[in-house]
């Protein structure tokens, strides 16, 4: 039996046989650390005797026997050995987790999202726990060494230790702030692996995948929360457009690629899902970039994109989330619908805002819109001061390629 086939069950179970460990023990590293020796052990067993009937009660079996092991190693924890010893003989010896998979996983989102962590450890902690992924996965994905990872997960664990976190849903008065918090960490994971902000390569598809696995699961556990909905939706309309936006590893613009090579399976859904949520009555900010995304996964070319449509589109997201990124893609929207010009004079006031004039965004679109213009000077200008700014390689070849082009441009 391959490695493949044990990360595959590992990836799938590990959430619930930490959910229901969770719920006899209560601290998530002792949790985590049994759940992970399950899975060293089943790596050695699996293979010599084939994966089991009920791969997850398997897991937990072992987990459980882990904790109560280690338990009866520290005596500074008789009285959480004896906790757990007693939990477990009051659940089933059959698979404990048959029953209650989307309220444990939500409780388990909520909980690697809790307000005592930053968002860089709540984005850890719920790729770790939630999405099983090993903390060496975790390290590549942002770039810093293994142990620096396993140090940064350590410290979040500690920070929840003593903050008392518990594995159950807050209040129906800090629920919506956390359920928010869980959905920018899922998006927050998908826009990394989209485009990278760092590194050779344009995108990390693992970890935009990983992200709309998660807010699927998300979605599983609250159907009914309409920006969860939004949030699934315009990450498969963005993803539908992956396997277009690079060639031989250069970053490829929208304008330029291939829609025939979207994947309109993806968009189907993506749509349907906008369809079923948007009639509703409240309108949130993921659920507004997926109708914009949505306009353009339908456009058949980039010269019949309705801009006017995503003008109205942006001037909603503006009003309901301003941010300085909303307001250079409504300036790139207002340029194509209205002339360059307009676009620049919504940009302008970002130019005196320091942080945002460090971002090299900035500075592309607003050398976008002076190629527009015909002032290849001035874009030429903003096209290198842009690629300076980005640490992301495809990226400074591409603002480096356009200011070329303009510079021997005839």
């Amino acid at each position: 039996m391959s490695d493949r086939v044990v990360e595959e069950v590992w990836r799938r179970e590990s959430p619930h046989v930490l959910a229901a460990l969770l719920r006899r023990h209560g601290d998530l590293g002792d949790c985590e650390d049994a759940a992970q020796d399950a899975a060293e052990a089943a790596a050695v067993q699996w293979d010599r005797d084939g994966v089991p009937a009920n791969p997850r009660g398997w897991l937990i079996t072992v987990a459980s026997r882990r904790l109560i092991d280690r338990s009866r190693a520290d005596r500074a924890r008789a009285g959480r050995e004896e906790a757990v010893a007693v939990a477990q003989s009051r659940v089933p010896s059959t698979d404990p987790t048959t029953t209650g998979d989307h309220d444990d996983m939500l409780r388990l989102f909520v909980l690697c999202c809790h307000p005592s962590l930053s968002r860089s450890s709540q984005v850890a902690l719920t790729l770790h726990a939630v999405g099983g992924l090993g903390t060496g996965e975790i390290a590549a994905a942002y770039l810093v060494p293994e142990r620096t990872m396993a140090q940064r997960l350590s410290r979040a664990r500690s920070t929840l230790r003593s903050a008392g976190a518990v594995f159950e849903l807050p209040n129906r008065t800090d629920l919506p702030a956390r359920i928010a918090a869980v959905l920018d960490v899922c998006h927050l994971m998908f826009t990394e692996g989209h485009t990278r902000s760092t590194g050779g390569a344009l995108m990390d598809r693992g970890l935009t995948e990983e992200a709309i696995r998660l807010t699927r699961q998300l979605h599983c556990a609250i159907p009914d929360h309409d920006e969860v909905a939004g949030a699934l939706a315009l990450m498969l309309l963005t993803h539908a457009r992956a396997a277009t936006r690079t060639e031989d590893g250069d970053l490829v613009p929208l304008a330029e690629q291939n829609r025939a090579r979207w994947d309109r399976d993806l968009i189907a859904e993506g749509v349907a899902i906008l369809e079923r949520v948007l009639p509703r009555g409240h309108v949130g900010r993921f659920q507004l970039q997926a109708a914009i995304a949505a306009v353009h996964a339908e456009s058949s070319a980039w010269e019949d994109t309705d801009w006017r449509q995503i003008c109205v589109l942006y001037a909603m997201l503006d009003h309901l989330a301003p941010s300085w990124v909303v307001t250079l893609n409504r300036a790139v929207a207002v340029g194509m619908a209205f002339g360059p010009r307009r676009g620049l004079e919504l940009i302008a006031p970002l130019l005196d805002n320091p942080s945002v004039q460090r971002h090299h965004r900035t500075h592309a679109v607003r050398a976008h819109l002076l190629e527009m213009t015909g002032d290849r000077t001035a874009a030429i200008e903003s096209y290198l001061r842009a690629a300076q700014l980005t640490a992301s390689i495809p990226e400074q070849r591409y603002l480096n390629d356009r200011a070329h082009r303009l510079t021997h441009a005839g």
